[in-house]
């Protein structure tokens, strides 16, 4: 135990060089709190984010099965899901393998199952489907994502309105590190982390998105600039990132909404908002004035020193990632522009598949119009705004 104790303690010394997180002449010792009127942040607080976190995800299931799942029944949104299809061993083993086996596979398989390869065909296409979520079930996780950024965004904007560096970003520089954390600024920083580490874990179990990889390394990297930023004292940027952020997020959740609602011209008026809104913040205001606030103004007033520059890294990252969502939101547009009668859809979760059959059990394939459609809608995503 001493050995481990002693290790650990290494370990901790050298994790938190204050050479590395500190600029030069401030030490840990200036975040020790000896006064009820400044409050500097410590790493122990980030014990709340466990809290925050686990109280969120059971609100989320509360407020998914009790308020959003009555109100898509209202509005007619069914529960159902897609049929199952027969059981079968010898294709449930290959579709372990390969979910859209090419010709030749269906061709084996159909000897081996004496099945028509339409019949084969059909098969793995219900088995795709029993793997995609019910509307309800998309509809209600949406419908708890619009509720938290909603809130969120308001009391951000309510919390930041009169501090100094909400309108001038140079406050959040000068005086450092003695920034007083007031309760309210306090809980604004946890809640956001424990939504965004809840976020991070149960995407692995809500609906799977086609951007599923970008998506975990935007919170992971979302994550560590909260957490280290609490821990540096540098919470008055961290909340200029968190408002700008939260300001788009809803937007495409009231977008996915109205489309599972079927309010189809509802949704197009939403997903424009959604995507100048995106444009506004996360492309300008987000590299204009925060960005350019770590990179210039941050070194003339506090001083160079290395963790400056991996958090520079990260907003980087996350700067990228905007630039890549908002390239598939253009494409979107672009597309329902200029093919009349298409409809924004939100396909980073797949679409359920036609296996409709004809009065001899076989797959009746899509006319070419539902074929056209289908191929637009599949080779197309549409972002969810996040973090």
């Amino acid at each position: 135990m001493a050995f481990l104790r002693e290790a650990f303690q290494a370990f901790h010394a050298y994790f938190w060089d204050e050479k590395f997180w500190l600029p030069e002449k401030i030490s840990w010792k200036d975040f020790e709190n000896h006064s009820d009127d400044l409050y500097h942040p410590v790493v122990s607080d980030l014990k709340y984010v466990i809290l925050c976190g686990c109280l969120l995800f059971a609100v989320r299931k509360l407020y998914e099965r009790h308020i959003a799942a009555p109100i898509g029944r209202y509005f007619g949104i069914r529960n159902t899901l897609p049929r199952k299809p027969p059981p079968n061993p010898v294709l449930e083993n290959a579709f372990k393998c390969h979910k859209f086996p090419e010709n030749d596979k269906i061709q084996s398989l159909s000897k081996q199952t004496d099945l028509s390869t339409r019949k084969v065909e059909r098969w793995f296409r219900m088995r795709r489907n029993q793997d995609r979520p019910s509307f309800m079930k998309r509809f209600t996780e949406a419908a708890w994502r619009f509720t938290f950024y909603f809130s969120v965004f308001v009391y951000g904007v309510v919390v930041l309105w009169d501090k100094p560096w909400f309108v001038d970003s140079t406050h959040c520089w000068v005086g450092y590190p003695h920034h007083h954390i007031p309760p309210a600024i306090f809980w604004y920083y946890m809640i956001e982390i424990g939504f965004y580490s809840s976020l991070m874990f149960s995407q692995f179990i809500d609906v799977r998105r086609k951007d599923f990889w970008e998506m975990f390394t935007h919170h992971v990297a979302t994550m560590l600039l909260l957490c280290f930023s609490w821990c540096g004292n540098f919470v008055r940027v961290g909340t200029l990132v968190l408002v700008i952020h939260d300001a788009v997020d809803f937007w495409m959740e009231a977008a996915k909404m109205a489309k599972y609602l079927k309010a189809q011209r509802l949704c197009d008026v939403l997903f424009a908002i959604f995507g100048i809104v995106w444009f506004v913040t996360r492309l300008v205001i987000f590299p204009v004035r925060v960005i350019y606030s770590t990179y210039f103004e941050l070194p003339v007033i506090v001083g160079y020193f290395p963790a400056m520059y991996m958090f520079n890294a990260m907003l980087c990252l996350l700067l990228v990632l905007h630039a890549y969502w908002f390239s598939l939101i253009v494409k979107v547009t672009y597309d329902v522009l200029t093919n009349s009668g298409e409809e924004v859809t939100d396909i980073r979760s797949s679409e359920e598949e036609n296996v409709s059959e004809d009065e001899n059990g076989h797959a009746v394939q899509p006319n070419n119009n539902h074929n056209h459609n289908h191929n637009h809608n599949h080779n197309h995503n549409k972002v969810k705004a996040v973090s």
